[in-house]
């Protein structure tokens, strides 16, 4: 997968994990995933369309969900993955794709995004690319999730 399609994500991370309170956001490891995306408990799908292609799965483990609801909600506890958590996480996703999305606007590459499917759950196995795709860890504060991304450009 070309680097112009993973850095617009990247970028979009370190663009909007700050504005919501996140002090220290850095790109972890990267790698390479085949077949499914394994849950591991809380993963939001994402779809883009147009010129770009594909699916998004961001996994988190749910206690990280639930710490990442909670700096969204300026410190609130936030102690089950209730509607308010989810529906924070949901609209993290959608932030962050809806920026990348906008990067990709500076490649004249147009992108639309499907509304965000979060699934509560280890036991799920999601395909979000007929072949490989890559997993970018990312490190927010003391919280770290996965950004699986299987996305190809069709320009």
């Amino acid at each position: 997968m070309d680097a112009k399609m993973i850095n617009p994500f990247v970028d979009a991370v370190a663009t909007v994990l700050p504005q919501l309170g996140f002090k220290s956001v850095q790109r972890g490891q990267i790698r390479l995933g085949e077949e499914f995306v394994e849950g591991r408990g809380v993963t939001v799908l994402i779809g883009l369309t147009q010129d770009v292609q594909g699916n998004l799965a961001y996994n988190f483990s749910e206690d990280v969900a639930k710490g990442i609801a909670s700096t969204m909600m300026m410190g609130m506890p936030v102690m089950e993955m209730d509607e308010m958590a989810q529906s924070a996480i949901s609209e993290l996703v959608n932030m962050i794709t809806a920026n990348a999305a906008t990067h990709f606007s500076s490649q004249n590459l147009l992108v639309d995004i499907s509304p965000p499917s979060l699934v509560v759950g280890e036991a799920l196995k999601a395909r979000i690319s007929n072949g490989k795709f890559l997993v970018v860890e990312v490190n927010a504060d003391s919280y770290s999730f996965e950004l699986n991304i299987g996305i190809a450009s069709n320009k």
